[in-house]
């Protein structure tokens, strides 16, 4: 993505084992921060991850990030905009509570998709309570794969502020998501400033890096085009890279994080989507190249320079001991799959999963 080439993934501050980065590049408008803890790793590495554990999972993380923004006076009164149902995964009115932020409103919205001859062909708002709260912080924690919905709701909500006389003062956004939506904020941001000039803009926190979203089936011809994540020109935080790469199989899992509805409302259907992933690999492992499905993950080929490395995962400004404890591990990592089966890997997870989450499996 040409708006993200030199951006650079600076450190800002590493506080009980929760580590903040934020972005910098010339052309932005908007202020973007990466966020990397335990919790939201094993939340984004583990599909066995379901239920109220998703949303505690990104409690202590959203809690440290509302914490630096207030303290930093970036928060006003707040209101919170909850798209239904993603929206309920992530922990922003507890996290105002735990830092005595004070929440005026919460407003809720629920964006559906409209299917013409099974296909989708729209958008479209089905429930609206929403709340004018003026010179407000609103908040919204969603998923951004197409942006699509951000898009849709977002401009709801600002001509309904238009229409009341009111006006909002910038937008925190939390999500787990991919790097289309740093453009649509982008643009949203100058087209707000166009009737509010005084807009501020958002505040977006990404949760472990900013992914991007698969245009085509790719290597293994069953992903999921603008659903399923991976790291091709994402921008990772270093926690997240180094520990996803300490096994197999992390690097290959589905992206099962995009409907945090299913995920967390409708268990059984995200079971039988993540071992529907499996079998499909399982099955086609004999014609899937297991190196050829890492580059394609990883974003990249080996072999480059260190340097060059560094510049393509943005990590410029981060310290050379870092950047060499990750550049060779990566090495060493596709190293390690010399001789490895898919097969084997894609066998077991079928049986981890289905043991730890037979529970919800219909037979």
């Amino acid at each position: 993505m040409e708006l993200l080439q030199d951006v650079r993934l600076v450190p800002a501050f590493v506080d009980g084992g929760i580590s903040c980065y934020r972005l910098e590049g010339d052309q932005f408008v908007n202020r973007y921060y990466v966020v990397s803890e335990a919790a939201t790793r094993r939340l984004l590495f583990k599909p066995e991850v379901v239920g109220y554990e998703v949303y505690t999972c990104l409690l202590d993380a959203t809690t440290r990030m509302m914490r630096h923004f207030y303290h930093k006076k970036m928060i006003s009164s707040a209101n919170i905009l909850s798209i239904l149902r993603g929206a309920l995964n992530y922990p922003l009115e507890e996290s105002c509570y735990r830092e005595g932020i004070p929440i005026h409103d919460i407003s809720f919205l629920s964006s559906e998709r409209i299917f013409h001859y099974d296909e989708i062909a729209g958008l479209e708002i089905k429930y609206s309570k929403l709340a004018m709260v003026p010179d407000s912080t609103l908040m919204i924690g969603d998923i951004i794969a197409t942006g699509d919905t951000l898009v849709h709701c977002l401009q709801y909500v600002i001509e309904k502020y238009r229409e009341h006389d009111a006006k909002l003062r910038n937008i925190l956004f939390f999500t787990i998501g991919g790097n289309r939506g740093i453009e649509i904020m982008e643009r949203l941001t100058r087209q707000i400033r166009e009737f509010w000039p005084e807009f501020e803009g958002f505040i977006a926190v990404y949760y472990e890096g900013i992914f991007s979203t698969y245009q085509d089936k790719g290597l293994a011809g069953i992903q999921v085009p603008d659903v399923d994540f991976y790291w091709s020109e994402g921008i990772l935080a270093p926690e997240y890279r180094y520990e996803a790469l300490q096994k197999l199989e992390i690097l290959f899992e589905k992206c099962v994080i995009y409907d945090g509805g299913a995920r967390r409302y409708e268990i059984a259907d995200h079971v039988k989507e993540v071992l529907e992933y499996w079998e499909g690999i399982l099955e086609r492992a004999d014609r899937i190249d297991l190196l050829e499905f890492a580059k394609e993950r990883l974003g990249h080929s080996l072999p480059m320079s260190m340097e060059e490395w560094r510049k393509q995962n943005h990590y410029d400004e981060i310290d050379d001991a870092t950047v060499e404890k990750l550049y060779l591990q990566e090495w060493e990592y596709v190293k390690a799959l010399e001789g490895k089966s898919l097969a084997d890997i894609a066998q077991r997870r079928i049986d981890e999963i289905t043991a730890a989450l037979k529970q919800y499996i219909i037979v």
